[in-house]
This record gives structure tokens, C-alpha cells and sequence, in this order.
């Protein structure tokens, strides 16, 4: 199966949608007293990813039966079972638990296809903002601001001046430190999870210095 199949407007639509739905769901535990636990590799995990997990799941099993899903929540499956798939939804139900847990609003619902090892289509939802961006291969991206108004976005063509670079809120990096050392003029915008790939992806910002996987 490939993308060029299975990607349509209704699907990406769909996916958005479902995108949103788990956006509101996550939006109000995060408005509530919640509490969160920690994982066996220390990161932690709250009630709203898991909520956000099973109705991206669900909604995808339905949409796409044909099609495996591996989430950040359900990553236990086998590499040599997940080594054979040509074609998988990509999911991070919740990308920026730490600021959800800040209560900050920099966190997000990903979804992506990831077709022949490579993204076709992918959506970032995020939910105190109820802003969206998503694009596909071949078709462009796209933006949603809260009152649904979409438009087509596109990186810069040009960098700002001073250079504006995205920095993780929660990760501080003393390479990052030596790099801007190097740079005689910058402007730092700190912001949380995949926002940070919004901003490159709609010419807000011009470079996110990454030095880990």
C-alpha cells in the first residue's frame, strides 16, 4: 500500500479532525487537578496521554483498519514486527508532557504516515491554542488558527535579522551554548515540543538547532 492510494483530501481531513477531538480531550484534564506518574525510563506519563492514545488509536483502526499504528504508548511492540511494516501511522498522543505538567499550553497531539520509512503526512495539533498545522507529500502545508480559518504556509525565504533560532524550554544544552557563542547576532525563542517545528514550518522562526535524537 502506498501513499499515493491512500492519501486524499477526506483522509487528511479525517486526521485532522481526530487530531482535534484528542485536543479536547486532553484540554480537559489539563484544566483540571491531575496527577502524573513516571515511566521505566523516568519520563513522566499523565492520564491525558493515555486518553489521548486510545481515541487516536481507535479512530485510526477505524479510519485505516489496514494500516498498524505505533505510539509513543504502545512503542513495546517488536522490532521485527514493526521492521516489516511499509506503511504506519506515527504517533506522539501527547508531545510536551513535562509542559502539560508546567501547565505552560506548549505541548501537542502528533500524527504522522509514514510511508517506505519516510513521512508523507503528518498533522501537530495544539490544544490550549486550538491552532493546527499539517502537510502532506506533494501538496503543501497548511495552518488553522481557532476560528478554523485555514491558509497555506510556507518557510521562510529569507532569514530574519537578527536570526531567529527555537530552543527547547525543557532541555537546556550546553552545545546549543557553544554554538550561539559563534553567532554575533540572534534572537532566542524558547518554546515547548513539536511548536518548535511549526514555527521553522511557517517562516516564524529560521532554524532549531538539534544536537540529540
Amino acid at each position: 500500500m502506498h501513499d499515493r492510494k491512500i492519501l486524499n483530501e477526506q483522509l487528511i481531513s479525517s486526521v485532522v479532525e481526530i487530531a482535534k477531538e484528542a485536543g479536547i480531550a486532553i484540554t480537559e484534564i489539563y484544566n483540571s487537578d491531575f496527577d502524573y506518574q513516571l515511566k521505566k525510563d523516568l519520563s513522566p506519563i499523565t492520564a491525558a496521554d493515555n486518553l489521548s492514545h486510545n481515541i487516536i488509536t481507535e479512530r485510526l483502526k477505524t479510519l485505516t483498519p489496514k494500516i498498524p499504528i505505533l505510539s509513543e504508548e504502545n512503542c513495546n511492540i517488536p522490532y521485527k514486527i514493526r521492521s516489516q511494516w511499509t506503511q504506519y501511522w506515527l504517533v506522539d498522543p501527547l508531545d510536551g508532557t513535562k509542559e502539560f505538567i508546567k501547565k505552560n499550553g506548549d505541548f501537542t497531539v502528533n500524527i504522522a504516515l509514514i510511508d517506505n520509512n519516510k513521512p508523507v503526512f503528518g498533522v501537530i495539533h495544539i490544544p490550549v491554542s486550538n491552532e493546527t498545522y499539517w502537510g502532506s507529500k506533494g501538496n503543501g502545508s497548511f495552518y488553522s488558527n481557532e476560528n478554523n480559518d485555514v491558509k497555506q504556509i510556507y518557510v521562510s525565504d529569507n532569514h530574519h535579522n537578527p536570526i531567529r533560532l527555537v530552543a527547547s524550554r525543557s532541555h537546556p544544552s550546553e552545545m546549543l551554548n557553544d554554538l550561539l557563542e559563534k553567532i554575533i547576532d540572534y534572537e532566542i525563542i524558547e518554546v515547548g515540543s513539536s511548536i518548535k517545528f511549526c514555527l521553522i514550518a511557517s517562516g516564524q522562526a529560521d532554524c532549531y538547532p538539534r544536537f540529540g535524537p
